[in-house]
């Protein structure tokens, strides 16, 4: 009977518990479902909101690592292909040695040497390092164009026009001899007179013209400075500041001085001649991988839109960039004559010897100096 009613009890217990329990698991499972739905609703909500978001800071990512921070690479990177189309790179290099010149002077040539006897519409460069009484007394010119420009001491000159003046360091004189000019140029104080003197051919057009003079003085030569890059604007352009000085024969010339670790990307017009002479320092011309070139060392630039420069060093570097506009001339130069023909030249002389024809005042004319 105790089995019996133990199976009896367990059986109708069994199915009460059953009947009850199943009616609130239903309940429970129906309200968990609703609740799981609620909650998978939401959480797909939530989900779908956070991929909204995510996917486009994932894509914004993308772009800054594929493109933007390539880009970033590039600009400072070895070669600095970025900064220009048609970088121009070191064609040559030459290292300016002392020789006479003048009286008693010494000056460095670069340009006018025999490994470079030209570069069009450049004639000479000379690095001048003079003391009294050393000098340049008096001398003719016809057919080109001197600029000196002052880097230590002082200069006189004087010529048989009348005119006469003294440049100073970071003083400029722009002198046009035209058809004929007779000048002389002498240290204006004691101690070593330091200075760069370019010459520039003149087109066959302008070689017969009156004489003229340009003087800036330092004070007055345009300046700009950028990313520990200063710079003097002796004609052309550069970092959006350009120079008031007028040139017959298109040209370009400035004095950059780079702190350590700088850069330089400055443009120089495509066509045009151009080349680097390097006052101090040491500096990586053209490309970023490049030797170095020291002090003293003219670097022929080849073709190209523009010129990179990099000071690695831990001093600062301060060198000249000059570019001119070719003038496809022939070039006839016998000492300070420079004409289109050999006649030319033969008539220069004679105008000379006789004082005529621009040298009228050359006979009875003597400087100071």
């Amino acid at each position: 009977m105790t089995t019996t009613v133990m199976r009896h009890l367990a059986s109708s217990s069994f199915s009460i518990y059953t009947s009850s329990a199943l009616a609130r698991i239903r309940t429970s499972t129906h309200r968990l479902s609703s609740q799981l739905q609620k909650r998978s609703s939401t959480s797909n909500n939530k989900l779908l909101l956070l991929f909204l978001l995510i996917v486009p800071l994932v894509f914004v990512f993308l772009i800054a690592t594929v493109f933007l921070l390539p880009a970033r690479i590039m600009s400072s990177s070895s070669d600095a292909v970025a900064a220009f189309e048609k970088p121009r790179m070191v064609a040559k290099k030459i290292l300016a040695e002392s020789q006479p010149e003048g009286q008693g002077a010494t000056v460095r040539r670069s340009i006018g040497r025999p490994e470079l006897r030209n570069l069009d519409p450049f004639l000479m460069l000379d690095e001048f390092s003079v003391s009294k009484p050393a000098g340049f007394p008096d001398h003719p010119h016809r057919g080109f164009e001197t600029v000196t420009y002052m880097l230590e001491g002082a200069f006189t000159h004087q010529d048989f026009a009348g005119h006469k003046g003294t440049i100073h360091a970071g003083d400029v004189q722009w002198m046009t001899a035209g058809r004929g000019i007779v000048h002389s140029e002498m240290p204006a104080g004691d101690g070593v007179q330091k200075g760069l003197q370019l010459w520039i051919n003149l087109s066959s057009k302008d070689k017969m013209i009156e004489p003229q003079y340009q003087e800036l003085q330092s004070k007055d030569i345009s300046r700009a400075e950028k990313d520990g890059v200063e710079v003097k604007i002796i004609a052309g352009e550069a970092f959006g500041v350009r120079s008031p000085v007028f040139t017959r024969t298109p040209t370009m010339y400035m004095d950059f001085t780079m702190r350590p670790g700088s850069q330089l990307h400055q443009p120089v017009p495509e066509g045009w001649n151009a080349f680097v002479y390097i006052i101090d320092g040491e500096g990586v011309f053209g490309r970023e991988k490049a030797p170095p070139v020291s002090a003293h060392h003219c670097v022929v630039l080849g073709p190209g839109d523009g010129l990179s420069v990099w000071n690695k060093s831990n001093a600062p570097l301060r060198f000249a960039l000059i570019g001119g506009q070719p003038l496809n001339e022939p070039v006839v130069q016998h000492g300070p004559f420079v004409m289109n023909t050999r006649a030319e030249i033969q008539q220069a002389m004679e105008d000379y010897y006789y004082g005529r024809n621009g040298f009228e005042k050359a006979g009875q004319w003597s400087s100071s100096a």
